[in-house]
């Protein structure tokens, strides 16, 4: 049974806030093709993706907080291309056509989020265009920005940043930038330093920073979107601006302090 919360104030319109719902383990949020206005945040539980293939129900994803599905039936008004089903007791923000600019507002790493995601669709799309016209897209065209670089070129790596509770090192990519974050089901996209294992309060953004060496430098910025900050030595790095990193510096990416090592 679902259940509504409502948390309304007397002299504030209703934002994205306001409305959450009570969802137990083992229903449906909702099924492949239903018709749909709304789409789910989830602040605590577990959602699977699933869609059927020759009447058998398969996994796309495992959703967990701060993720976020159903957008498309937002931003499109078409039929649900999978079904959402809870694995836990969940607590869920339901998003509808009116909340949904203040939700972008108010929570802007799943804004930035979302244009990933569809970016990817678009780019997948892109290619099996090209498999169908019968010409191969150049690699290049299709490459984001930090695509490590060809294996001639790429040097050895021994950069890494080491967990300071519990001494895991993570090491940086090969190519020149290496991504930072947890593995994002929502987008599919993988950072090259998946913070997930040393994160367990997930406090760590899906894609929180950016490392990229530069000659012999190294630098870090934090990422568009990213929330609950990122700090070198102790210092909170603005947005987009980079930070020089030196071996021994204190990482610190949300609650996971780590330190950047170069030997």
């Amino acid at each position: 049974m679902v259940k509504t919360v409502f948390k309304r104030g007397s002299d504030r319109k209703a934002g994205p806030a306001d409305f959450s719902i009570d969802v137990p383990a083992g229903e449906y949020l909702f099924r492949e093709g239903d018709l749909g206005t709304e789409m789910f945040i989830i602040q605590e539980g577990r959602i699977e993706i699933v869609k059927a293939v020759d009447g058998e129900e398969h996994q796309l994803a495992v959703l967990e907080k701060g993720d976020f599905f159903g957008e498309m039936s937002v931003l499109e008004e078409l039929p649900r291309t999978a079904s959402a089903r809870t694995l836990a007791d969940s607590r869920l923000l339901q998003i509808n056509g009116s909340t949904f600019d203040q939700m972008l507002h108010d929570n802007p790493e799943i804004a930035v989020r979302m244009m990933r995601k569809l970016s990817s669709r678009l780019r997948r799309t892109e290619n099996l265009l090209q498999d169908v016209l019968g010409r191969a897209a150049p690699a290049a065209a299709h490459e984001a920005p930090g695509t490590p670089m060809a294996d001639t070129q790429r040097p050895s790596s021994t950069q890494r940043m080491v967990h300071s509770e519990t001494g895991i090192e993570l090491f940086l990519s090969s190519g020149s930038e290496s991504t930072i974050g947890r593995h994002d089901p929502v987008t599919g996209i993988h950072p090259d330093i998946d913070l997930s294992e040393v994160d367990s309060s997930r406090s760590t953004s899906r894609r929180h920073a950016k490392v990229y060496r530069r000659g012999g430098k190294f630098f870090l910025t934090e990422e568009i979107g990213t929330t609950n900050g990122t700090f070198v030595n102790g210092i909170r790095l603005e947005t987009g601006v980079p930070c020089e990193l030196k071996a021994g510096d204190e990482v610190q990416f949300g609650l996971v302090r780590m330190e950047f090592r170069v030997d």
